[in-house]
């Protein structure tokens, strides 16, 4: 008998079993993944003797037996292993390493090239770190699988996306509680966890702790996680994209879905999610470079470790519009209050992250530059002009604005530059809650606008929040064209379709009616502050806008909120992040067919 006629053999004796085999091992795949991390982030987390830690680090250790085990359970059940070979080579040579190095740690109690490694001066503990690499490049190399097929859920769309979000802050809850995690004994408590988690997640910024002395170095990078994964929105969207792509989706989605990836073709090569991984992960590496060689000596870097954590800390809050920082009263703080060319960094990652990522690959995608230079009748799309030229446009109202309301305020006694500086930098946080002076110092005139400016947010596909500025746009033309009595709304010179106008009203409507329910349910819970610690109903009010806006600003009072006011703005935030998804697909669901209408209705208006 031949190999070949062997292996038909073999395939139709296994044929019967195959699905429930491999379906099985897709669940049990799972619960592998989160067992091991959940054992790596209780390793990690809370404080061990040896024997604990060793006997956890075990248990992460034969994660690595399964995941052989599946690789070779895939080989038997494929009925061309040499092409599973060919298709595979990286995760099979990875396999291959995780069973020479397991062999090593059972007859050497070390990894290979765990033991090589610390041979190395300088090196320590390097079979910890590499224990950690294989399971994090197994897992990464599973979910990236091409063919790789999640268990047979059915959910709808919005749910899933909703459901990620809110699976993503109980884990940032549970890992912020951890006692490695805080300076303070015990842990962080239960409630400010969940308020800091969903601030991260939600990349919102509102802090109830100081950052920079309440967190340890663990604590700092499960923020920077937080924010990376949460913060940008449509990379959570193309992430859940991925995900119902392996259920399926529906032709009728596309129409909604694009709106949110905003590609010109869904299903081509211009909007994937890479791409706009490689851009962000680029971008942030930039302003991290940028910053690391920026920061004055005021700052007090222990190790050059350090500087560059903090650059890399802060350029991802930076261009997610987290605001998040690791300095006591923010960029306020006196060692960089002054540093003005790290503000420059910190306002143009900002303004990118809320410019959009279509608005950036339109502006300088290579290919869209060399298309307008042999085209020059071609111009920056419809979208694009919308965000860019009404950024700017609120950009500068701010700035003007800022300057004229505080030059004898928070601006007093700076340079013309750092005038000219602070004014910008805070016209653009609008979105992202970065501050170089005190707010709470700011005067009620500029407050107000602030308020309005975080009302109105970021732009569509960024990593901000608000109404948006082509919801913004939308409603002016559409006040513009009824007050002229002309019958189209009109923008750059394009007609606004009418189902974009219903989007607009509604994203408008349900911010509007958020706050005022959200602010109404403060005005309840926080009658101590307000009688007690000399807080207004301003206070309350700006809050709740900066909290369901998705922004940070503060007028000081998050850390003095009740427990119950905390989970109020906690609720604001997480509602900010994913309220108008939820809304835009309850939109443009599927549409009822009828073939009918009832008679028109008139009435007076205003």
């Amino acid at each position: 008998m031949t190999w070949q006629q062997f292996r038909e053999r073999a395939n139709v004796w296994l044929y019967d079993s195959k699905e429930r085999a491999l379906g099985t091992f897709q669940w049990l795949n799972v619960g592998v993944n989160l067992t091991a991390l959940s054992v790596l982030a209780i390793y990690f987390g809370y404080p061990h003797d040896e024997g604990t830690a060793a006997g956890l680090f075990g248990v992460v250790k034969m994660s690595f037996g399964f995941y052989v085990l599946h690789y070779l359970i895939r080989i038997l059940y494929h009925f061309q292993p040499r092409q599973l070979f060919r298709e595979t080579w990286a995760e099979g040579l990875l396999m291959a390493l995780l069973l020479v190095e397991g062999a090593g740690d059972l007859m050497f109690g070390k990894p290979f090239l765990g033991a090589a490694l610390s041979s190395i001066p300088g090196i320590t503990d390097a079979s910890t770190l590499l224990v950690q690499g294989y399971l994090f490049i197994a897992i990464l190399s599973e979910w990236m699988r091409k063919g790789s097929r999640l268990p047979k859920i059915r959910l709808p769309p919005a749910v899933i996306f909703i459901l990620s979000f809110l699976a993503l802050i109980s884990v940032g809850t549970w890992l912020l509680t951890m006692p490695e995690m805080s300076t303070v004994a015990g842990g962080m408590p239960l409630v400010d966890a969940f308020f800091t988690a969903t601030s991260a997640t939600c990349v919102t910024g509102l802090m109830s702790v100081d950052t920079m002395t309440y967190f340890t170095t663990k604590g700092h990078w499960v923020l920077l996680i937080l924010i990376q994964l949460g913060g940008l929105n449509f990379i959570a969207f193309g992430s859940f994209l991925a995900l119902v792509a392996k259920f399926g989706v529906a032709v009728k989605q596309h129409d909604v879905i694009e709106d949110f990836v905003n590609s010109d073709n869904l299903l081509g090569s211009t909007g994937s999610l890479s791409k706009v991984v490689v851009w962000c992960l680029g971008l942030e590496a930039i302003g991290a470079l940028a910053l690391m060689v920026l920061w004055s000596q005021d700052v007090p870097f222990e190790h050059w470790s350090d500087r560059v954590f903090s650059s890399v800390f802060h350029s991802v809050s930076a261009f997610n519009n987290a605001g998040i920082t690791l300095f006591t009263d923010g960029l306020a703080h006196p060692w960089v209050a002054h540093n003005w060319l790290v503000h420059w960094v910190i306002t143009l990652l900002v303004f990118a992250g809320a410019l959009g990522m279509v608005a950036l690959f339109d502006l300088v995608d290579i290919s869209k530059l060399k298309e307008r230079m042999k085209q020059p009748w071609k111009t920056i799309t419809f979208a694009t002009k919308i965000a860019l030229y009404f950024s700017l446009g609120l950009v500068a109202l701010g700035t003007v604005a800022y300057a004229a309301l505080e030059w004898h305020g928070t601006l007093e006694g700076m340079s013309g530059f750092g005038k000219f500086t602070t004014s910008v930098f805070q016209s653009v946080t609008r979105t992202s809650g970065f501050n170089t002076v005190d707010i709470g110092s700011v005067g009620m005139p500029m407050l107000f606008l602030l308020l309005v400016l975080m009302f109105i947010g970021a732009s569509s596909s960024s990593t901000g929040g608000g109404i948006k500025t082509s919801t913004l746009a939308i409603v002016i033309a559409d006040v513009w064209r009824t007050v002229r009595g002309s019958d189209h709304v009109q923008i750059f010179q394009r007609t606004v379709a009418p189902i974009l106008r219903s989007r607009a009203y509604s994203v408008l409507l349900f911010f509007l009616v958020g706050n005022m329910v959200g602010i109404f349910a403060l005005t309840l819970t926080e009658h101590a502050l307000i009688t007690q610690h000399g807080a207004s109903f301003f206070d309350l009010a700006f809050e709740h806008v900066s909290a369901m806006g998705t922004v940070g600003l503060s007028t000081g009072i998050t850390a003095d909120l009740s427990a119950m006011g905390k989970i109020i703005l906690s609720v604001a935030m997480f509602v900010g992040r994913v309220g108008t998804l939820t809304v835009a697909f309850a939109v443009g669901g599927r549409p009822l067919q009828s073939h009918f209408k009832y008679p028109e209705g008139h009435t007076m208006v205003g």
